[in-house]
């Protein structure tokens, strides 16, 4: 009960968390990896010590590729991004990155993406979010039809996509912090990491609603009278200990793969861990304390339609 009674809090905190996470992203932006704008990905290790990256790029400049970056990759290694290069600048690269020689160095992987490709992957990427969101909504508006009062089953749906709308925008303000401070890019694997993250936190989002239909359905088949946002507040102690041994399991994973793993998975470790916080967080302070004023809302607004017109 606890959690209901000071809803106000942590929608105040929401409000404040989702404002930094908006401001990031308006005032940072997110910087597209060549999987969505085109271009050639480079990545590359050396054999002894690797030569300074001011070295480097100043090297790769005078092949004048336009706007091409050399970026840190492990401990000894470096990725290099540019508009996609020729078989002749592609040797020319690695001569470069060599110094001609002199600092030898082995082609971990070579990658060119069109800019026509690039462009159909990040609007199929959005189309799979948002595909996503609008068949969670449709399946949780049938699967509490039974459960209409005193919100209608849609508004568990609505609450739910407003939920995962939250998990996007917080993760991806967060990504637009890194970025800008690392020069990380958003990429096929940070849209990977928001449709695992919606998927993650629907699944924390209807066990609690579940819950919620349960004590509903046995208050109305054994004639409990009791208040709704008792029942929701009982419904939210008796999962929180399940709720949070979950995702605690799934955190430990994600610092593992984080500060363990391959470079190559290490933002998206970064990604789903803040968004499995955000989602933990959600699911419990903010999906089902909402459906408390909005089941206020719905009986005022049934007791309003039900009064008999006034006479003239």
């Amino acid at each position: 009960m606890y959690i209901v009674r000071n809803r106000k809090i942590f929608f105040i905190i929401t409000g404040l968390l989702l404002a930094i996470a908006i401001g990031a992203i308006a005032v940072f932006g997110l910087p597209l990896s060549i999987d969505f704008t085109g271009g050639s990905l480079e990545e590359v290790t050396y054999t002894n010590s690797r030569p300074g990256l001011d070295v480097l790029n100043a090297d790769v400049k005078q092949l004048a590729l336009g706007g091409a970056s050399v970026l840190n990759s492990g401990t000894n290694g470096v990725l290099l991004r540019t508009r996609t290069l020729t078989p002749e600048e592609h040797v020319a690269v690695l001569a470069a990155l060599s110094e001609n020689g002199k600092a030898p160095l082995t082609e971990l992987r070579f990658n060119s993406i069109g800019p026509s490709l690039g462009a159909e992957l990040g609007i199929k990427s959005l189309y799979a979010l948002l595909a996503v969101i609008a068949a969670i909504m449709l399946y949780i508006a049938w699967a509490f039809r039974r459960v209409s009062r005193p919100v209608s089953s849609w508004v568990y749906g609505g609450i739910v996509v407003v939920i995962l709308i939250h998990d996007v925008i917080i993760p991806t303000g967060f990504y637009a912090i890194l970025a800008h401070y690392t020069g990380a890019q958003v990429d096929s694997l940070f849209v990977v990491a928001l449709l695992a993250i919606l998927g993650y936190s629907v699944n924390d989002t209807i066990v609690i609603f579940d819950r919620v239909r349960e004590h509903l359905h046995d208050n109305q088949e054994h004639n409990i009278k009791e208040s709704f946002d008792v029942t929701v507040g009982k419904s939210v102690t008796q999962t929180l200990g399940r709720s949070i041994n979950t995702s605690l399991t799934v955190v430990l994973a994600l610092l593992a793969l984080a500060f363990i793993g391959s470079p190559a998975t290490q933002y998206f470790s970064y990604v789903l861990l803040v968004g499995v916080i955000a989602g933990t967080y959600s699911s419990i302070l903010l999906a089902a304390p909402l459906l408390v004023p909005l089941a206020n809302k719905f009986s005022k607004d049934a007791i309003v339609s039900n009064k008999p017109a006034k006479k003239k």
